[in-house]
């Protein structure tokens, strides 16, 4: 049985400014999906296009720039509605108290997806060539916010069985032995899907498909870890013993799964 450390959520205090780790782990994640989208220009079919529909590397730094906007105010918005809607139409003004914590995924990708819908038309791309593009760079900042979440001994897993070699045991959660599932999220959701989906986005695919996919894997795999992961204490687990979390991914793997197929039965001329 392993013992979480108590880490201070402060990785450095310069003065007045305190850094966190978590926010470190952001600029992690935003430094991985600028170097990813640069080699990411290198993929068919970006690496062909020309003209108005060509690719550089500005593209890659506005389209972070609104992602960032898409993540936080998708992920604040999601949460507020997701998990605790009674609680913020009480305290509309406490939607705005970021510094409390809570955050979605489901509301971030949301939010993304509407600055890629807002990037596309501006830029007059296709909406699918925009979310292809975006997709295998998203997996390893989702890994990052996984290592922010360990650190801060937060988001912990359900109740081990005793003998688990790395059961832990974390601090506010009790003196029982817990699954870490900060690290299966973080290998699954996060290191798995990159690697699956990079591979999957290098070869050519019809325009979609690689987006479609993003939604299948991380659907698969976020259902399979909240198994392990303790349900949110004021929702508990919902119908048919799930929580959330599973309920909000099963939309993304039928949807997934059905936009793959579609997408792959069309002519490309016609996927856009």
């Amino acid at each position: 049985m392993l013992i979480h450390r108590q880490i201070d959520p402060v990785a450095l205090q310069l003065g007045p400014v305190a850094v966190h780790w978590y926010g470190l782990t952001y600029l992690a994640a935003f430094g991985l999906f600028m170097w990813l989208g640069s080699r990411r220009l290198r993929h068919p079919p970006f690496q062909t296009l020309r003209g108005s529909a060509a690719w550089a590397f500005r593209d890659v730094e506005d389209i972070l720039f609104l992602g960032v906007l898409g993540v936080v105010l998708g992920g604040r918005i999601g949460y507020c509605l997701f998990y605790k809607p009674a609680y913020y139409a009480s305290h509309p003004l406490e939607v705005f108290a970021v510094w409390q914590g809570g955050m979605s995924f489901h509301g971030g990708m949301l939010g993304v997806i509407a600055a890629m819908a807002w990037y596309a038309h501006s830029r007059k791309k296709g909406f699918w060539q925009v979310a292809d593009f975006v997709a295998p760079c998203v997996p390893t900042g989702l890994a990052a916010g996984r290592v922010g979440n360990f650190i801060n001994g937060e988001l912990w897993g359900r109740l081990a069985d005793p003998t688990l070699p790395w059961g832990m045991v974390f601090r506010g959660a009790g003196d029982l032995p817990r699954h870490p599932s900060q690290v299966y999220q973080f290998l699954l959701e996060g290191l798995l899907l990159f690697v699956l989906l990079w591979w999957y986005a290098s070869k050519e695919r019809k325009p979609g498909q690689v987006s479609a996919m993003f939604l299948l894997g991380y659907g698969v795999f976020r259902f399979i870890a909240e198994f392990f992961r303790e349900p949110d204490a004021h929702l508990g687990l919902l119908a048919l013993g799930m929580s959330m979390g599973q309920w909000l991914c099963v939309p993304m793997v039928a949807g997934g799964a059905v936009l793959w197929w579609w997408f792959g039965s069309r002519p490309v001329s016609m996927a856009k």
